[in-house]
């Protein structure tokens, strides 16, 4: 009777792996100092205001924009409070479920955003053409940047 033993994982999979992870990083790290000097934003908050001006109805239930940030429920509402004391945002009940509460965008929160956002595209455009030069990286951004078939 044959056993089964756990397939070792592929070198190839945990060194493509490490390549994204290094990407990212450096990638992130580049947004974040440009939104913050240039708009007074973290990265968290920039992408929170995307979510909420491209929702349907300018708003999200929170735990939906934790979902979409990648937050837990109490960084996200601890977020949501910096956005609403900034004047960004603001705390809303759902009028069906008094449970539910939304975060809703302001028109001041928009109008940032929209500023942000061509710093947002401009760094991430730069730091990805600076990395297709590194021998280490530059594949991997090449591999994103790859039109889908």
């Amino acid at each position: 009777m044959a056993t089964s033993h756990p397939v070792p994982p592929r070198t190839s999979d945990h060194a493509a792996w490490n390549r994204v992870l290094a990407l990212h990083a450096q990638v992130e790290r580049e947004l974040t100092q440009a939104l913050q000097s240039r708009h007074g934003l973290g990265l968290s908050e920039y992408r929170s205001l995307e979510h909420l001006d491209q929702s349907e109805d300018s708003e999200l239930r929170m735990q939906d924009l934790a979902e979409r940030v990648g937050l837990g429920q109490s960084s996200v509402t601890r977020l949501v409070g910096r956005l609403e004391a900034a004047g960004f945002a603001y705390k809303d009940l759902c009028p069906s479920d008094k449970r539910g509460v939304y975060a809703v965008i302001t028109d001041e929160g928009r109008q940032r955003y929209q500023a942000a956002r061509a710093t947002y595209t401009e760094v991430l455009s730069s730091a990805l053409n600076a990395f297709t030069a590194d021998p280490d990286l530059g594949p991997t951004v090449q591999a994103l940047r790859a039109p889908r078939s």
